[in-house]
């Protein structure tokens, strides 16, 4: 995975993604500085705001079947241990309710990222 398939994602965004990232811009005012298709170990989120450890998901219909949900679950793990929290919204939500998705994300970026656990061999005492 590289930052040319990153580059890939972003010019081939779906409807609803593109949807949400013309209102995720309008917020930088605020000072949330969320980014797209941004790689986060072996995944693409397909948007991050780093300061918050938020990451948003917008979920199409293929992501309610139970191999995709379990794929979701997996890659979810992964980014709560890496100290991120996992915001899913549906494709529905933001073409239907843009408002009320922005809300949300509004709040979840307000509140303050979770602690970061120490990764293996961090953060303990010093014994040298």
């Amino acid at each position: 995975m590289s930052v040319k398939r990153a580059r890939q994602l972003r010019k081939s965004m779906p409807v609803p993604e593109a949807r949400l990232w013309n209102a995720l811009r309008q917020i930088r005012s605020l000072g949330h500085h969320v980014r797209r298709q941004v790689q986060l170990g072996p995944y693409y989120a397909d948007f991050c705001c780093h300061k918050s450890r938020l990451v948003i998901e917008v979920d199409g219909e293929t992501h309610f079947y139970d191999a995709a949900m379990a794929r979701d679950q997996i890659r979810d793990a992964f980014l709560r241990n890496e100290g991120y929290r996992v915001l899913r919204v549906t494709n529905t939500d933001v073409m239907r309710n843009i408002d009320g998705v922005m809300t949300l994300i509004l709040m979840m970026l307000e509140q303050p990222p979770p602690s970061i656990p120490p990764h293996k061999g961090e953060g303990g005492p010093f014994r040298g």
